[in-house]
């Protein structure tokens, strides 16, 4: 669920600056190619759309561009999803992520190498952002005890790891499927061979919004990307409701640039369906903490060639 190019050469991840609390946006070295790809969604591959033809757009073609969006109509074919399985964007997700969407990124997320190099480019990216999380929470502590909620958690990248730290997790996603190869995950890797004794994650099918309970830290990463801005600000206000001491939220962030990326990668939607992919501007995040008492400590950019999420880690004020 990426889309794709050469949008820039490699932003190298700088972990002690990025996540310092004045740590600025990196700037992009060239701004010459086109696409790029954003954590969890868009609208096409490489394996669905010829390289080579989007690589030849320039930084000069973008008025071309925007003139050719004009034309398209993303919302119909979003409509037209929605009404194949009777609901909104939350059936939309909740069917791709079971059926098409799993298959693609339980490949991605694990250690095939039936993947090309889009999507392996995209599995260093997430990586990268777990392996920054758990930097930002270990930062504190140990994890022996504390508890976590892990918000949309896949095929359990991160609650594993949490758990292998002696942290007591609850995980959730939206996808049975994701749910079922979470916890076969767990089971192999934290079963067997464990050193020391782990507490099993506690995986359940849940939405975001009928999540419950109390936890020391809520971690929600790459899944604000199915919200629109006005849902999100109710999301983060619910996530942040859980959370005794901690969130941390990675999004796809919101900037004219990468808006316009990811519109012309609407017009390329490929032959398999993806969901809509919202971005959302690093200031409507941080307004929708302020608005239910929260601050941001940390945060931080999180790039490879084809992956970009914005990280932050926020507190209440």
């Amino acid at each position: 669920m990426a889309f794709t190019s050469s949008i820039f050469s490699h932003i190298p991840l700088n972990k002690q600056r990025i996540f310092s609390p004045n740590a600025h946006k990196p700037k992009p070295h060239r701004t010459t190619v086109t696409t790029a790809a954003l954590p969890l969604l868009s609208a096409f591959t490489a394996s669905e759309l010829d390289g080579t033809t989007l690589a030849v757009i320039g930084g000069g073609s973008v008025a071309a561009l925007a003139a050719t969006i004009s034309l398209t109509d993303p919302e119909r074919r979003r409509r037209l999803q929605a009404e194949e399985v009777g609901g909104g964007d939350k059936e939309v997700v909740r069917e791709y992520f079971n059926n098409s969407g799993f298959q693609r990124w339980r490949k991605i997320y694990g250690e095939t190498d039936e993947v090309n190099r889009v999507q392996k480019d995209i599995r260093l990216g997430h990586s990268q952002t777990v392996e920054n999380v758990l930097k930002m929470l270990k930062d504190e502590g140990s994890l022996e005890g504390v508890s976590v909620c892990d918000a949309g958690c896949g095929t359990g990248c991160l609650a594993i790891p949490l758990a292998k730290e002696g942290a007591v997790v609850y995980a959730s996603d939206i996808s049975a499927a994701m749910v079922a190869e979470a916890e076969k995950q767990a089971k192999e890797q934290l079963q067997a061979g464990s050193e020391k004794k782990v507490v099993m994650p506690k995986f359940e099918v849940n939405d975001l919004e009928s999540l419950n309970g109390k936890y020391d830290t809520v971690v929600c990463l790459d899944v604000l990307i199915h919200y629109p801005q006005s849902k999100a600000d109710g999301m983060i206000a619910h996530l942040a409701s859980l959370s005794e001491n901690r969130l941390l939220l990675s999004f796809a962030p919101k900037t004219f640039y990468y808006d316009l990326l990811k519109r012309v990668g609407e017009l390329f939607p490929g032959p398999s369906k993806a969901t809509r992919a919202y971005l959302h501007a690093e200031a409507d995040v941080e307004r929708a903490l302020k608005k239910v008492g929260w601050k941001i400590r940390k945060r931080g950019l999180i790039t490879t060639q084809f992956y970009f999420s914005r990280l932050v880690e926020a507190i209440p004020a």
